[in-house]
């Protein structure tokens, strides 16, 4: 499974706008990391995005694309509405790729 987060807006919109996204295939994780990442895309599958209606207009979006076995998933939400699915793959892909 390959998964690339890219991050878009916030304050440092500009800077963001350069950067590449983030890329991170599971086939170079230690089993149980691999094992924790993927019950984690599950879950962010699983839940759906919250209504954006009041999103901030500061406010950081995220992309995370999830590409296994011929299939590609995409999830995008932002700061303002974010799933608890969804921040527990965030958080763990930050933690990361903070870590390279």
């Amino acid at each position: 499974m390959i998964i690339t987060l890219a991050k878009h807006g916030g304050l440092a919109a500009a800077i963001n706008l350069r950067l590449p996204p983030e890329v991170l295939d599971t086939a170079t994780l230690p089993e149980p990391a691999a094992a924790r990442l993927t019950q984690l895309v599950a879950a962010a599958v699983s839940a759906p995005g919250q209504d954006e209606a009041d999103r901030a207009r500061d406010a950081m979006s995220y992309t995370i694309t999830i590409e296994d076995g011929g299939r590609s998933t995409v999830l995008s939400q932002s700061d303002t509405a974010m799933s608890p699915g969804f921040a527990a793959l965030l958080t763990w892909l930050e933690d990361h790729f903070a870590r390279q």
